[in-house]
């Protein structure tokens, strides 16, 4: 419930769309499972094409009231959002990291609210401070580079004949952990009342090993 696209109001532009998603309380899981579901999504799509026909997209997030005007979606926060997402910061991210398929950028009030407010799995060292001037729009904005050490290494210039594999990490008693996101493989656990997970330690894992 909350990220079903289709209870949300859309509004496409030339090679942009503006989303609003409705204010159910799910708002953290857009920033959250919502970007790490659509990147782990561009990197199935992209691995089936020539680097030219890549799809790379910048992705900006704000919240606040929005209007159904006789043109479209408008307010304060459909402004905030159109700025943020033509903001120079963003282009320069894609251009500076060549292997990203998206970059994100949140307002300073959804940054706050959501990762400093503690709401998701993220840490706002995955973040980068960046102000953004566009127009009459002059404000911090949280910038991120969503996955980028979990995509494959690049290939050495020396030739060698080799696959790019994800990166990994030592295991326990010298084994080897994969850190790559499989979207496709998630083992859900439903609890019907409060679970307390003080001390406890939670473990996840791809169902090939």
């Amino acid at each position: 419930m909350g990220l079903d696209r289709s209870r949300w109001h859309i509004q496409r532009k030339g090679d942009e769309e503006l989303a609003v998603h409705p204010m159910d309380g799910t708002e953290p899981r857009l920033v959250d499972d919502f970007i790490r579901h659509l990147v782990s999504q561009l990197r199935a799509y992209n691995g089936l094409r020539v680097p030219a026909a890549r799809m790379r997209l910048r992705a900006a997030i704000h919240h606040g009231p929005v209007e159904l005007a006789d043109n479209g979606l408008a307010g304060a926060a459909v402004v905030t959002t159109a700025r943020l997402l033509s903001s120079h910061h963003l282009y320069d991210a894609l251009k500076a990291d060549e292997g990203a398929d998206l970059v994100l950028l949140l307002s300073d009030d959804v940054y706050r609210s959501v990762v400093v407010g503690g709401h998701t799995t993220l840490s706002t060292t995955d973040f980068r401070r960046v102000t953004v001037r566009e127009k009459e729009y002059e404000s911090d904005a949280w910038l991120r580079v969503p996955e980028g050490d979990a995509r494959p290494a690049t290939p050495s210039r020396s030739g060698a004949d080799h696959q790019s594999q994800p990166p990994l990490g030592n295991g326990p008693e010298g084994g080897m952990v994969r850190h790559d996101y499989r979207g496709e493989r998630i083992n859900v656990n439903n609890f019907a009342a409060p679970v307390d997970l003080r001390g406890g330690v939670v473990g996840f894992g791809s169902a090939d090993g």
